[in-house]
């Protein structure tokens, strides 16, 4: 019998070595290898035995050479799951062929939209929805419970690829749910569902046999504690599109954020509420994250962020107390703490207000992860405004990147941030000079500012 094919894995870049070592040497971190046995050719023969000789790509047709501009340019087919706030994230819809990778956290939601997704596709077209953790039972319980229409979704109880695809190529569907790529395996590789190995090769022939069929494939795909997709990093390489579902077991709210898309744009930002029949989407979510208590308090101001394609206004608040200890501390939920830790220098230097003897912390309220500069201007201002105990006006809004010699940049976009905020009632914003609107917005007074100083005079004018 010969000796099976092994190699070594890193977890963390999807770096293979022929042997094992301590330290990746393609992303440095410490060990991260695992070893895998590599799928034999009968397996993948086996797998494409039944396909057409034309499409033995992995990524679909193989064609000859050809020059870019001979490539076609038509359209990418899309259609819709049936949700707009999915549709968003996903970049105007689900692509003939694409796959795409769902994450979340256990009870996040991530098998309920998807049920509802393809309960609603199948009205329209061909659907299979493949189910290896949970019985054909507990799923028809839930769609049961959810209302959902269950008549023409054809479903499948089986981790087995090789059986699943063949089954597959008999259904044809047009678009295929995977629940989930950690108890899939395949016959030829060696080692237990879930390992690293059984997740990587399951999803090299998913992803395979949806680019040569042009079938929708989605994959559900668990997390580790520290909220990053469980297996190795190439499937994330691997896929059209990463998504991740979030949401803190407190609220009811969840946000679907998009981690990589080849056929739209990252870190688009979709809302959904959970309520007794299913996932509804949120139609305006700057409407939830705008629940400010009726009485005012210092520490509380109101920014405008960019989430992929739109804006977003979201309440930071801050609170600035006497320190008991020799080290003060410094707490942030949704914003980065090193970014917090350099605005206070720069407050220091260049704003004459002293906190290292203050405890500062820092929160995004409802539960929104700030990844952009835009907000540095306003943590500065929640910070003065707690630390002088100065309540700001419910009308106000600010927003700027804030340099380290106290310069305020202009952001992206700055001019649909203002208008959004218009629109939901604010009549006062301190923003960069370099995105003050070039016609006056109705109703809105626009503070264009280029110094911390001169910024920090027009929030506290009153």
């Amino acid at each position: 019998m010969a000796k099976a094919k092994t190699a070594f894995v890193c977890n963390e870049c999807g770096a293979d070595y022929a042997k094992w070592q301590g330290q990746c040497q393609a992303c440095g971190a410490w060990n991260s290898l695992s070893e895998i046995r590599l799928t034999s050719s009968k397996t993948s023969a086996r797998v494409s035995a039944s396909q057409d000789p034309r499409y033995q790509g992995y990524a679909g047709a193989v064609t000859g050479i050809q020059n870019l501009s001979d490539v076609d340019l038509g359209d990418v087919p899309r259609f819709s799951s049936g949700a707009n706030e999915f549709d968003r994230v996903l970049g105007g819809g689900l692509v003939p062929g694409g796959v795409v990778l769902i994450g979340g956290h256990p009870g996040a939601g991530k098998s309920t939209l998807l049920l509802q997704t393809m309960c609603w596709l199948a009205q329209q077209q061909s659907a299979l929805y493949v189910t290896g953790e949970e019985s054909l039972q507990q799923v028809a319980m839930r769609a049961q419970r959810l209302g959902l229409p269950t008549q023409n979704l054809k479903m499948l109880s089986e981790t087995n690829v090789e059986a699943i695809l063949n089954i597959a190529q008999q259904v044809k569907p047009k678009v295929m749910v995977i629940d989930s790529i950690q108890v899939m395996h395949l016959d030829g590789v060696e080692s237990a569902p879930g390992s690293v190995s059984q997740v990587r090769e399951s999803a090299a022939v998913l992803t395979r046999f949806a680019k040569q069929t042009q079938t929708a494939v989605l994959l559900v795909g668990h997390v580790t504690k520290d909220g990053s997709l469980a297996g190795p990093k190439v499937l994330e390489h691997m896929v059209d599109c990463s998504v991740l579902l979030e949401g803190s077991e407190d609220s009811r709210f969840r946000t679907l954020r998009g981690m990589k898309n080849r056929f739209g744009a990252v870190n688009e930002l979709g809302v959904f509420a959970m309520l007794e029949n299913g996932l509804k989407e949120v139609k305006n979510p700057s409407s939830i994250f705008l629940n400010r208590s009726k009485h005012p308090a210092a520490g509380s101001l109101v920014m405008v962020v960019w989430e992929g394609t739109r804006p977003l206004l979201v309440e930071l608040q801050a609170l600035v107390d006497d320190s008991a200890l020799g080290n003060p501390r410094r707490v942030t939920v949704g914003f980065d703490h090193n970014r917090l830790a350099m605005l206070l220098a720069v407050l220091h230097k260049h704003g004459g207000l002293l906190t290292s003897d203050q405890d500062v912390y820092l929160n995004v309220v409802g539960g929104v992860k700030v990844l952009e500069t835009s907000a540095d201007l306003a943590a500065i201002a929640a910070v003065v405004s707690s630390f002088r105990d100065r309540v700001l006006p419910h009308d106000l809004v600010v927003l700027g990147e804030v340099g380290l010699s106290g310069e305020i940049r202009p952001v992206p976009s700055g001019q649909e941030r203002i208008s959004e905020a218009a629109k939901h009632g604010f009549t006062r914003a301190v923003v960069p000079k370099a995105n003050c609107p070039k016609k006056p917005i109705e109703g809105m007074k626009v503070i264009g500012v280029e110094r911390l100083s001169e910024a920090l005079d027009a929030i506290f004018e009153n």
